[in-house]
């Protein structure tokens, strides 16, 4: 492994690590589940600016459901299951979201005028995947998804499709890829439905594409079981191709686990439902941002923002002050209190790739003043509130522009 392989990086930033005893499963520790949060809390505000509602659907569900939706014969090989020996009944841990978010559109009859209809969910996921297929992050037994589903009429699907587009460019390009290439996945061998409900599900989705402005190779054979995706794929800073986001167009699900709407005419109707994911695999897209970025993350997304370093014990009481000061300005900052020479604490704060530097000395607290260090080297000594505001503005994610 190299040392931007994310899982050097994982282990050199102190951010996860892996185990025999949970192969494929992930042990974040305080500095990685603090990015894994910033990403997840940036998304689910992203999706709430999208008109998405987030729900939360069980782990464990009885295996019928998985027969009934089509994803057993699909995937059942891959699926984890275990006996109920007081119902009778096997169960199975979910590998996807989907049919849950099925099983509470159904909870009441629907209008019409309700639809669209939009749930999201970081959707808890297992799959029993080939040990020797495990990879750190990339591939794991257990992930994440930033699963979201939108039901809603054949008429919708034009602009539903635009505006996870205009959602994906937007999140992507904060993420540092602003550009991306797509590719329409055609029907596979093994799928459900009939041609005819095929045949209108590509054209749907490839019209949908174009008037979106999106330009597209086609990759026969390779939609979902139950239909067509439109599949992108980022190049990060080592021109490595990266699968994340999807967005799928499924006219049988809906069907297969009796969802309905009652139509204009007071006729009851099936709805169109759409899957889709920006990032994919939580823990796949962050193994991607740090090597992409070589761990040094955006200041937004950094597990620490700022590290504050005393220069000798004496200034311990305003090191606390200042560290006060950024917290309540929502600033992820670290103190470096410890009996070191300050050009240690700078390049320690370097190897745990911290993006910025403040330390403070009796000059400092006499003048109450912070000095900066950003990491491109620039540094400025400020009063310690206009400090701190240049700090919280420098550590902002990025405006949220709605995509709707």
């Amino acid at each position: 492994m190299n040392d931007i392989d994310h899982r050097v990086l994982g282990n050199k930033l102190d951010l996860f690590h892996q185990q025999e005893e949970g192969a494929g499963m992930v042990f974040w520790h305080p500095r990685g589940w603090e990015l894994y949060r910033v990403l997840e809390d940036y998304i689910r505000a992203r999706m709430r600016r999208a008109g998405f509602r987030e729900i939360r659907t069980p782990q464990l569900l009885a295996r019928s459901l998985w027969e009934k939706s089509g994803h057993w014969d699909k995937f059942g090989a891959a699926m984890y299951s275990l006996a109920d020996a007081e119902e009778g009944r096997a169960l199975c841990l979910k590998p996807m979201s989907c049919p849950c978010h099925v099983q509470v559109f159904n909870q009441r009859v629907r209008s019409y005028r309700e639809l669209p209809v939009r749930y999201s969910e970081f959707g808890a996921c297992h799959r029993d995947e080939p040990s020797g297929s495990l990879e750190g992050l990339k591939r794991t037994r257990a992930f994440v998804q930033d699963d979201a589903h939108v039901f809603c009429t054949e008429a919708h699907i034009e602009a539903e499709v635009g505006h996870f587009c205009s959602l994906l460019r937007a999140v992507y390009a904060d993420l540092g890829f602003p550009e991306f290439k797509v590719a329409l996945a055609t029907r596979p061998a093994m799928r459900a439905g009939n041609d005819q409900t095929w045949d209108r599900a590509e054209e749907a989705l490839a019209n949908a594409a174009r008037a979106a402005g999106l330009e597209f190779d086609v990759l026969e054979g390779e939609g979902a079981f139950y239909g067509p995706k439109l599949e992108f794929h980022l190049t990060d800073s080592r021109e490595r191709s990266w699968q994340c986001g999807t967005i799928q167009l499924d006219f049988v699900l809906p069907d297969r686990l009796d969802a309905e709407f009652v139509n204009e005419r007071n006729e009851r109707e099936r709805p169109v439902m759409i899957h889709h994911a920006v990032l994919g695999s939580m823990e796949r897209f962050i193994a991607m941002l740090l090597e992409h970025h070589e761990g040094w993350l955006p200041v937004w997304l950094a597990p620490e923002q700022v590290v504050v370093a005393t220069i000798s014990d004496a200034n311990a009481a305003y090191a606390q002050e200042v560290m006060q000061a950024l917290d309540v300005a929502g600033i992820r900052a670290l103190l470096d209190g410890r009996p070191e020479r300050l050009e240690k604490k700078i390049v320690d704060a370097r190897e745990k790739q911290v993006p910025i530097f403040v330390a403070v000395g009796s000059r400092d607290e006499r003048d109450r003043t912070i000095s900066i260090r950003m990491r491109d080297g620039h540094q400025l000594t400020l009063a310690l509130a206009e400090g701190v505001e240049h700090l919280r503005l420098a550590a902002l994610p990025p405006p949220l522009r709605s995509a709707f």
